[in-house]
């Protein structure tokens, strides 16, 4: 199961009152489990950058001028996350930005059914509590030490660490897996062990056999262990 950790950073709260788009970061998860696999882009907005965004994130007009438009990078983008579900701290904002730069676009809308929202998971667990990146990280012993300004690749790969901690820890499905399909599409499954090609000894004596033997004969015809050793 791929699922991509996804988080944007923009010019502001409202895309449809002119804010945009300028960072987005995403890691790549196979089976909860990251493959090393992320996507990473800065992106000129075409419009200055205010105040009360530049001192949330850091990314001003100087760094910005010579980056991508949104328009060059969006198929990528689009080709990196494909269909697979997205994980997003309060998922309404990122997917309603993404979609209007995508709309802007005629390009394909992200589905709302897509995107898992870790936000509202952490309400639901721990409701009454805040529910911040930061608060959970404090909750479940994550470093965000680095986190001195929001940037969407460090974001996300905290909100990775973050999203397996809320769906029952670091291996939820008890994968056991040392290293994942990645993007190709490789089952992960190919952790399970495989058959020995030579049979172990058996490190049972003669005597303890025959012992064994004499006990499940007193058991009777019925006796559970005669069907295994049939």
């Amino acid at each position: 199961m791929r699922e991509i950790v996804l988080d944007t950073e923009t010019t502001g709260f409202e895309p449809f009152q002119g804010d945009r788009l300028v960072e987005i970061g995403a890691v790549e998860l196979w089976n909860h489990v990251p493959t090393g696999e992320t996507y990473h882009v800065y992106i000129n907005p075409e419009r200055p950058m205010p105040e009360e965004a530049f001192k949330v994130h850091g990314l001003g007009d100087d760094f910005l001028r010579d980056k991508p438009l949104f328009k060059d990078l969006a198929q990528g983008f689009l080709d990196f996350i494909k269909t697979d579900k997205l994980v997003i701290h309060n998922a309404a904002f990122d997917i309603k930005f993404l979609n209007a730069e995508l709309g802007w676009l005629n390009l394909p809308q992200i589905p709302w059914e897509q995107a898992i929202d870790t936000l509202a998971i952490a309400r639901q667990r721990f409701p009454g509590s805040p529910a911040s990146l930061d608060a959970l990280c404090r909750r479940f012993g994550i470093d965000n030490s680095s986190r001195t300004l929001h940037g969407a690749l460090l974001d996300s790969e905290i909100l990775a660490e973050v999203y397996l901690e809320l769906v029952g820890g670091r291996q939820p499905d008890f994968g056991l897996a040392t290293s994942s399909g990645g993007s190709n599409g490789q089952a992960a499954d190919d952790w399970r062990p495989k058959p020995r090609p030579v049979k172990l000894d058996s490190r049972i004596t003669e005597k303890e056999a025959a012992a064994h033997a004499e006990f499940v004969d007193k058991l009777g015809d019925g006796a559970i262990w005669k069907t295994y050793s049939a």
